[in-house]
C-alpha cells in the first residue's frame, strides 16, 4: 500500500516526537476536565482490562452522538455471535460515561489512545482486534496505517463527512488517498459523503449509500416505573421540551415560552442541556429571569407553581421524549448543525427545528417532505409552532409521520451487521 510523502512525515514524527507532544496535550485536557484522571493509561495505550477469549470486532466512535448510533449494532452482533465480543473506543468523558451505562453483556469501553505510535502500537498489541470498524470519518494516521500493517480488516460504517472535513482533508490529499485505501468497504450516509471521500480516493466500488446507522437504532431506552410516576406526576399538564441545548438556546426556548404561556398558563417547559455540566450555568439564568423551576439533579419534580423543568441528567433523553408530546432538538439555533432527529422520531415526539443542521441536512430533508418537522427561526416562530402544537391530533399526526420516515430506515443496521460478520468470517478463514 502507497505512503504520500505527507503521511511518511506524519508517520515518521509519530514514531519519533509524537510522544512528548501527546503528553502535553493530554496535561492541557486534564486541566481543562477533558479527561478522566484515573483512566489515563488507556490514552497511553496502556490498557488494563484483560481482551476476552475469542473474537473480537473494535468499533471507533468519536463521541457520544457515534457511539449511541451504533449500540444497537452491537445488540445484534452479540445477538448473532454467542462467541464473540466487542471493543468500542470513544475520545470523550461524556461519551465513556453514556458507554458505561448503555453497552450489553460482552462489550468493553476504552478510551482511543492519541495517535503516537507507541501508544497505538500498545493498544494494538494488547486487544487485537480480528475487525476494525470506524464510525463517521475520523481518520487517525497513525492508528489506521498500524491496523492496516497487521491485516486486520478495516471497514467505515455510518461515514459522514462534512464539507469542513473534505476541504481540510482536500490540502493533503495524497494522505487522505493513502489512508482511505486502507478500509475495505464504507456504508456512507448520503451522497454528499460519498462524492467528498471518492475525491479524497476512496475507490467507488467499496462505498456504498446507506442512508444513517441512526435511522436503525432503537429506541432510547428510559425507567418505565419513572415515566409512569412522573407522567402521573404532571397529572395531563401541557408539556414540551427543549432537548440537547447549546449555549443560547435555552434563551431562546425561555423567550418562546413566556410567549406561549399567554394562551397557555398550565403549559411546563423542560430543557435539557447537550452538556449537564452547564446545569448551575442554566439554573442562575432561569432564576435571574424571575421563573419558578424545579432541578432533576436535586432530585425535585416539578411543582404546580413551576413554570420550567432543568433535567441536567446524563442519558435520560429517552424519558423526557417519551413524556413530552413537542420537542425542540438543539444545536440547531446556533451554528452547531443539530443533533438526532430520529431519537424524537421513534418515541412518539413531534419535531421542531431551527435552520442549522447541517449534520443531519439529509434526514431532515426527509422528515420535512414528509411533514414530520417544523423549521423555526427564532422564539416567536417557535412560541407559534409549540401552541399549535399542543392540539393533540396536530402532534400526533406530525409525530406518525416522523415514525414512518424512521421506521423505513431500519435495513440500514442489518446490511450492517451482514457486512461486519462478512470480513470477521473472511479473517478467520485466513488465519485458519
Amino acid at each position: 500500500m502507497g505512503v504520500s510523502p505527507a503521511l511518511a512525515l506524519y508517520l515518521a514524527w509519530s514514531g519519533r516526537g509524537a510522544a512528548p507532544f501527546a503528553e502535553r496535550k493530554l496535561r492541557e485536557r486534564l486541566e481543562a476536565g477533558k479527561e478522566d484522571r484515573d483512566r489515563l493509561y488507556e490514552r497511553r495505550g496502556e490498557p488494563r482490562e484483560p481482551r476476552p477469549e475469542g473474537k473480537l470486532v473494535w468499533f471507533h466512535a468519536a463521541s457520544v452522538g457515534e457511539s449511541l448510533a451504533i449500540l444497537e449494532l452491537i445488540r445484534r452482533l452479540l445477538e448473532e455471535r454467542e462467541d464473540l465480543s466487542v471493543l468500542v473506543t470513544t475520545g470523550t468523558v461524556t461519551s465513556a460515561g453514556v458507554m458505561a451505562e448503555r453497552l450489553p453483556e460482552r462489550a468493553i469501553h476504552q478510551y482511543i489512545p492519541l495517535d503516537a505510535r507507541r501508544f497505538v502500537t500498545g493498544f494494538l498489541d494488547h486487544w487485537r482486534p480480528d475487525v476494525a470498524v470506524w464510525t463517521e470519518s475520523e481518520l487517525w494516521p497513525t492508528l489506521i496505517c498500524e491496523t492496516h500493517a497487521r491485516g486486520i480488516p478495516m471497514l467505515m460504517i455510518n461515514a459522514r463527512m462534512s464539507k469542513a472535513s473534505h476541504d481540510k482533508w482536500r490540502f493533503l490529499r495524497g494522505m487522505a488517498k493513502s489512508l482511505l485505501r486502507r478500509f475495505d468497504h464504507a456504508l456512507v450516509q448520503d451522497d454528499l459523503t460519498e462524492m467528498y471521500l471518492r475525491r479524497l480516493g476512496l475507490p467507488p466500488l467499496r462505498m456504498e449509500v446507506t442512508g444513517t446507522l441512526k435511522e436503525g437504532a432503537a429506541a432510547l431506552p428510559c425507567d418505565e416505573d419513572e415515566r409512569r410516576a412522573i407522567a402521573e406526576h404532571l397529572g395531563g399538564r401541557p408539556v414540551w421540551l427543549a432537548a440537547s441545548t447549546h449555549p443560547g438556546e435555552e434563551r431562546i426556548a425561555l423567550d418562546a415560552h413566556r410567549i406561549a404561556l399567554k394562551a397557555n398558563p398550565r403549559l411546563l417547559l423542560i430543557i435539557v442541556p447537550r452538556h449537564p455540566q452547564r446545569g448551575d450555568e442554566i439554573a442562575q439564568m432561569i432564576q435571574a429571569d424571575g421563573w419558578r423551576f424545579n432541578r432533576r439533579t436535586a432530585d425535585e419534580l416539578p411543582d404546580d407553581e413551576a413554570n420550567v423543568y432543568l433535567a441536567d441528567t446524563i442519558g435520560e433523553l429517552g424519558l423526557w421524549y417519551r413524556i413530552a408530546p413537542i420537542s425542540f432538538v438543539g444545536g440547531s439555533m446556533t451554528p452547531v448543525g443539530g443533533h438526532n432527529p430520529f431519537e424524537p422520531a421513534a418515541l412518539g415526539s413531534a419535531i421542531l427545528h431551527g435552520p442549522y443542521v447541517t449534520n443531519f441536512v439529509d434526514i431532515y430533508q426527509r422528515l420535512t417532505e414528509a411533514k414530520a418537522a417544523w423549521l423555526i427561526s427564532g422564539p416567536d416562530k417557535l412560541a407559534i409552532a409549540v401552541n399549535d402544537l399542543l392540539n393533540p391530533d396536530r402532534a400526533a399526526a406530525m409525530a406518525h409521520a416522523a415514525w414512518e420516515v424512521v421506521s423505513a430506515g431500519s435495513e440500514i443496521t442489518d446490511k450492517a451487521v451482514d457486512l461486519v460478520l462478512e470480513h470477521l468470517d473472511k479473517a478467520t478463514e485466513r488465519a485458519d
